[in-house]
Order: C-alpha cells, then sequence, then structure tokens
C-alpha cells in the first residue's frame, strides 16, 4: 500500500505557497498509507528550476524526514509536483528502490521518459503474456508498469495498457517531454481523488478525506473533490499547444474496465477512509474478476 498526492499549479495563482502548503500538508497525511519511505518529483520549466527540468528526492522513513524546507522555493515554482509514500511489502523497509516518484526511461533515444507513482500490487507476468516482449522483465510492479506506459501517446494506448494490468493499481504521472501535464488513472481497487481549489490550482491524493483536512489548516479552499471511479484515465495540463499556457483543465479523459484478482479485495484498500467516503466507494466498484494463476509483483 501507498499514498498518492501531487498538483499541478495555475500559472495565474496569486500566491503560489498555497498551493505548495497543500502539497506538504497531504505528504504528511499520506504517511497513514506508508512510512517505510518517501519522496516527490518537482517538474516543469519555469526559470529557477534547475536539475534538466526534473529534481527527484527520496529516501528511507516518513515523509515529513525526507521532506526539506529548502525544497520550498522550488516547489513554489514547480508547475507539477507530485509525491509518494510507501510500505515496502513484499520487500525490504531498507531497500528504497521501490520507493517513488521513479524516473523511467523512454522508448528511443529522443525521449525523456517518464517520472511516476503507483500504487497497488500488480501481476506483472500477466503484462508480459500481453506484450511480450514489450513488456519489461522482472523490476517491482510500479516500475513495470510505467515502463509499459512510457512513450504512449493518445487515450487509447493508454488504456490499452491499464486494461491489461491484474491487481491493485492507481498511478500519475508525468512525460517529461511534456512537464506540465499530468496523466492520472485508476484502475482496480486503488484509490485516487482530485480536487480543484478556487484558484484552478488541480490536486490528486489517495484518500479524498485529506482535503477536507488540508481545508482546516491552510488558506486554500476547494471548490470540487471528487473520487475517480475504477477504470478512470485523465490527463490534466496548463499547456494546450507548445508555448501557450492556460489554467489547468482535463485535456483527456477515458474509461476501461480494469481487473482484479480475488484476494485483491482488501480493507486495507480504504486505509484512512472515513466509513461514508469507503462505503460510497465500495459501492460503485466495477472491476472484473480473473482467476490467479501467476505470481504477483507489487
Amino acid at each position: 500500500m501507498c499514498g498518492l498526492f501531487g498538483v499541478v499549479r495555475s500559472p495565474f495563482a496569486d500566491d503560489p505557497g498555497r498551493a505548495s502548503d497543500v502539497f506538504v500538508t497531504l505528504g504528511s497525511l499520506a504517511e497513514e498509507r506508508g512510512t517505510d519511505a518517501a519522496g516527490v518529483a518537482l517538474l516543469g520549466g519555469w526559470p529557477g528550476l534547475g536539475h534538466d527540468g526534473c529534481r527527484v528526492v527520496k529516501g528511507r522513513g516518513r515523509f515529513s524526514a525526507v521532506w526539506r524546507t529548502e525544497l520550498l522555493a522550488e516547489l513554489d515554482r514547480a508547475p507539477v509536483a507530485m509525491g509518494h509514500t510507501r510500505w515496502a511489502a513484499p520487500g525490504s523497509p531498507a531497500d528504497a528502490a521501490g520507493a517513488g516518484p521513479m524516473l523511467v526511461a523512454g522508448p528511443g533515444p529522443k525521449s525523456a521518459g517518464i517520472a511516476g507513482t503507483h500504487d497497488g500490487d500488480v501481476d506483472a507476468a500477466a503484462l508480459r503474456a500481453r506484450f511480450a516482449p514489450s513488456a519489461p522483465p522482472g523490476g517491482a510492479g510500479g516500475e513495470a508498469i510505467l515502463r509499459l506506459l512510457a512513450g504512449r501517446r493518445g487515450s487509447s494506448r493508454v488504456t490499452e495498457a491499464l486494461e491489461a494490468l491484474v491487481g491493485r493499481t492507481a498511478l500519475a504521472w508525468v512525460d517529461r517531454d511534456r512537464p506540465t501535464q499530468v496523466h492520472l488513472a485508476r484502475a482496480a481497487l486503488s484509490p485516487l481523488a482530485v480536487a480543484v481549489d478556487s484558484e484552478q490550482n488541480i490536486y490528486w491524493a489517495s484518500n479524498p478525506r485529506w482535503f477536507r483536512v488540508v481545508q482546516r489548516y491552510t488558506r486554500v479552499r476547494f471548490a470540487t473533490i471528487v473520487m475517480l471511479r475504477e477504470g478512470t484515465y485523465m490527463r490534466v495540463g496548463t499547456e494546450r499547444a507548445p508555448g501557450r499556457r492556460d489554467r489547468p483543465q482535463v485535456l483527456a479523459a477515458a474509461s476501461f474496465v480494469p481487473a482484479a484478482r480475488p484476494a485483491d479485495r482488501d480493507d486495507r484498500v480504504w486505509a484512512g477512509f472515513t466509513e461514508a467516503d469507503r462505503d460510497r466507494d465500495r459501492a460503485t466498484l466495477r472491476h472484473r474478476l480473473v482467476s490467479p494463476d501467476l505470481a504477483p509483483v507489487a
């Protein structure tokens, strides 16, 4: 189980510090879904954000131990920020290799690759059965999914890969060639919520309750908080064409039929949820069940 969170900034927000406060608060709340490792990725091309337009900071322990206040200046300038917290199961808590965000190479020398985060437990062998030899062998399940998604453009190609996943999955990733656009996907079970504040910044998180807590402790007010249904893919961002900047909006959306194994239906999926949020989400589940005949990878 992992915690996902992040923000796509509006370039017209009066005070970038407000969205930064939300991001850091979400990171602290995400500790309830993982304290073995944590990390953040700051992406985009605004002046002052170095490290080739992408900076990843991650390590062992809680988000509050990994986050550093000296990153705030870069966070304020980053058009996109994504974060991840992780329980290292399966695997050793001492091994941070599976911690997100992950940087994955693209399919060709001209591709900058993707940066992404993953929550769930998928059957990597099932991916290889459908996409071999293009599906990558071994590795963490999240990395295998991100490698499969790298270089896929267009909703139909993305959802083709998402529909092939068997197991619990939620994802957030950025094509580094288009660093002001974020892809969000909820396949089977693993939760993902989206919120928009009064300045049109767009956020995502693994638990809708976190947004309500954020409103109590920051200056931000949300106009919308939505729990994504299983089988939802969307691309949000601030650019429709090269060089043009707008307020963040949904640039593409598609649905697909996700798949899960019988054992994936575990109440720990909704760890930290209120009873009302959990029951509402359970009522909308629509994944298909697949008999477990291959070993999963997490």
